[in-house]
């Protein structure tokens, strides 16, 4: 397989990651999977939710491609490496710097990570399943539009 070969599964993998992970979090997060995303919308003590059994699931997952890959196909390599970069920008971006999970502050500057952040807080400003705006990870809509929809109690389950 060529490099760019490579680069090009990766990056494919990132990005599918965020649409998959936008699709999760409304469908099965905020439906099925509640019972365990529900801790993410409260506050909890200690350094771990329940929610984060998801990051483990798909850790598994990630280290399953991994071992395929390596035993049968280098495409599925390339896959387990862009998701396990999207795990990394995920912990980064929406634990470390929209819910200050690290034991230490950054401050988020530029355009891009406030508006990330702003549409974080407005999915938070739902404390129940229903009702909930903004499903991205590492996208968010424009803030304007996230908070009409709010406002008009966006209960849009599609």
């Amino acid at each position: 397989m060529s490099v760019w070969s490579a680069i090009a599964i990766t990056l494919v993998s990132v990005v599918g990651m965020e649409i998959f992970a936008w699709a999760i979090h409304k469908y099965v997060m905020h439906g099925a999977g509640w019972g365990w995303h529900e801790s993410h919308h409260k506050e909890t003590e200690g350094p771990f939710e329940t929610n984060d059994l998801y990051a483990v699931c798909f850790s598994v997952i990630a280290a399953g491609l991994f071992i395929a890959g390596s035993l049968w196909s280098e495409t599925l390599w390339f896959i387990a490496l862009g998701l396990t970069i999207y795990g990394l920008l995920y912990a980064f971006v929406h634990d470390g710097l929209v819910h200050q999970r690290w034991p230490f502050f950054v401050k988020t500057r530029g355009r891009y990570m406030k508006r990330l952040v702003q549409a974080h807080r407005l999915h938070h400003a739902v404390h129940t399943r229903d009702g909930a705006v903004s499903f991205g990870f590492l996208w968010a809509e424009d803030v304007r539009k996230l908070k009409a929809k709010l406002k008009a109690g966006s209960t849009d389950r599609t």
